[in-house]
């Protein structure tokens, strides 16, 4: 976490992953990120992965450092207060993210007459309106189609959201954009992608649609194999499994010096007349420079072959499931400067990291862990919207908002 955005303050309405993921990045970097939810949660409020008490560890990953407030939504008085808070004064304010969107009340058109400067982004499923997620514009564009073994008919769906965590990120620098034209400008935006024209855009970026289009043949699955050039996962003599990369000139001849394979990859080039030192070439015939390669794997260890990897300065890694990472890599321990042990209740103490990027403007800051649902109620409602301790108590003892602390408070008082 660093403060390279004090002071801007964020209005966050969401659920699942891409919007949450764009909050929680503005959050890391010093910005105050009010998410708002319904009263005993949204959407993702339980979603998995979840810990033995059932509360979601999922939930608490993508909120860290943000404030929470829950509110009755349905109701008009609800609605009245969550357009104060998105379209509540400051010069850094009037920032508001959302996948969300409810046309009438919750939309630019309507929040922007009483914020004219308002910058609202906001991320559908398609360009159209219609819902998506990841785990439906992977099939519709393909993907799934070029995932898995090779010679493997049915599709393999990923269990990584790639489309949501670019849309988040998107998410995150088309918000900055619009905050910068507005500080020229003055002018408020409306900003909107969709989740499939994220996904669209990124495989026409990567050359996919063009491949499609232009050449006859369609991409098929490659495995575990890297497309276009050299990669390939090898078993060790100890049933472990690693995987190489023979992407660079540099990399590739790493790889056939450390494994002794000069004179049988010269022999390869001769017979076929082929150049390998030219990536396309080491695809095209992957299979012969896999079948020369294997015995020096499969006669060794993997810990061997990783020291010896790492001697000759190879890429390589070994294959490890999450847990056997977190136990091993020190990259995903408190060693590394992003991470900190934290305790959350009713969760456990693990590692939990704060942002990836470092400033050189401004000292890396700790981590801070999600709040509970409602944590900041109170004090958004007076911080914030500017309200009274009775106008306060008397929306709690109404039902339209709710906090974890309030009864407590309540009582004390």
């Amino acid at each position: 976490m660093t403060q390279v955005l004090k002071g801007m303050r964020v209005v966050e309405g969401s659920a699942f992953v891409a919007v949450p993921l764009a909050g929680m990045t503005l959050a890391q970097m010093g910005a105050d990120v009010i998410r708002f939810d319904r009263i005993g949660g949204g959407l993702d409020a339980g979603r998995w992965p979840v810990a033995p008490s059932g509360k979601s560890l999922f939930w608490a990953g993508m909120n860290k450092g943000k404030r929470s407030i829950a509110v009755d939504m349905k109701s008009p008085e609800g609605q009245e207060l969550i357009t104060r808070i998105i379209t509540a004064p400051g010069e850094d304010a009037g920032l508001f993210l959302t996948n969300l969107r409810v046309r009438g009340w919750m939309d630019h058109q309507t929040l922007s007459q009483y914020r004219k400067d308002l910058i609202m982004v906001t991320l559908m499923g398609d360009r159209h309106g219609r819902p998506q997620v990841d785990y439906t514009v992977n099939p519709a564009l393909g993907i799934p189609d070029i995932t898995g073994p090779e010679g493997y008919d049915d599709p393999v769906a990923n269990a990584l959201p790639a489309w949501d965590l670019v849309a988040g990120n998107m998410v995150v620098s088309s918000l900055l954009a619009a905050e910068r034209h507005r500080l020229r400008s003055g002018e408020g935006q409306d900003v909107e992608l969709s989740l499939k024209d994220v996904a669209a855009a990124t495989i026409g970026h990567l050359g996919m649609i063009g491949d499609a289009v232009v050449n006859d043949k369609a991409r098929g699955k490659s495995g575990n194999a890297l497309y276009g050039a050299y990669g390939q996962d090898f078993l060790c003599a100890d049933g472990k499994r690693i995987m190489v990369i023979g992407l660079t000139a540099r990399q590739w001849s790493v790889l056939v010096k450390v494994t002794g394979s000069a004179e049988a990859i010269e022999s390869l080039g001769r017979e076929t007349g082929l150049d390998l030192k030219d990536e396309g070439v080491r695809w095209a015939l992957r299979d012969r420079i896999t079948q020369i390669f294997t015995p020096w794997f499969s006669g060794q260890t993997a810990a061997a072959a990783g020291r010896m990897l790492d001697q000759a300065g190879a890429t390589w890694s070994p294959f490890r499931t999450v847990k056997q990472a977190v136990a091993e890599d020190a990259d995903l321990s408190a060693d590394n400067p992003m991470f900190e042990m934290l305790h959350q209740p009713g969760l456990g103490t693990f590692p939990v990291p704060g942002s990836p990027a470092t400033f050189s403007s401004h000292a890396r800051k700790r981590p801070v862990k999600a709040p509970e649902l409602g944590a900041h109620t109170e004090e958004i409602l007076g911080d914030v919207v500017g309200m009274t301790d009775t106008e306060i108590a008397q929306l709690f003892d109404a039902g339209i908002v709710q906090s974890p602390n309030f009864a407590v408070s309540r009582r004390v008082a």
